[in-house]
């Protein structure tokens, strides 16, 4: 990996997380690569690339959601799958109850 980092420091800044995700966009290293370097969960380096794309995504947009929007869309999509999560759930609940009804017949 190119990136020169002293293991002594264990802040993970901005510019650091930025210059690991740029790395791991070009290629130049992967996920599982960074996070046994710097001994770092995959997660949470997932979630830095994740968040990166967000923001590269609302920068390229004609009009930038402010941070509060941007808050507001997620919490919007997490509540649509949890709502889509649960009714699966009962669904399945609902499917499973009809199956062990028609078994004890």
């Amino acid at each position: 990996m190119s990136m020169t980092m002293d293991d002594s420091i264990k802040r993970w800044t901005a510019k650091r997380k930025t210059a690991l995700v740029i790395e791991i966009i070009q290629g130049k290293t992967t996920v599982a690569e960074a996070s046994r370097s710097f001994d770092l969960t995959p997660s949470e380096i997932e979630g830095w690339v994740e968040d990166a794309k967000r923001g590269m995504e609302n920068s390229l947009r004609a009009n930038p959601l402010d941070i509060r929007e941007q808050y507001e869309k997620q919490l919007k999509d997490l509540q649509e799958a949890y709502g889509e999560a649960m009714l699966e759930i009962r669904a399945r609940k609902k499917a499973q109850a009809l199956m062990e009804r028609e078994d004890g017949q």
